[in-house]
């Protein structure tokens, strides 16, 4: 028979940065939403999740906006 884990000390934490997929095509740049970064709690380091890894272009982290309205529509795209 299982046991159900009654424990709820493991919090839903916010990432600390957002990862994006940079690309440039002419003189323009398209960021594509790719995963997200949390803080080690040591703070030696960070763990990244990414939803897919891109073979061109470059990866950047950036701060999430508080603020910011979610852009993705039904379909999950931004």
């Amino acid at each position: 028979m299982a046991r159900e884990n009654t424990n709820q000390s493991h919090q839903i934490n916010a990432p600390d940065y957002l990862a994006w997929h940079v690309t440039q095509r002419a003189e323009k740049s398209f960021w594509n939403k790719v995963g997200a970064a949390w803080k080690h709690k040591d703070e030696r380091g960070y763990t990244l999740q990414l939803e897919t890894c891109p073979i061109n272009g470059r990866i950047v982290l950036r701060l999430p906006l508080e603020d910011a309205p979610d852009t993705t529509n039904q379909a999950g795209r931004a």
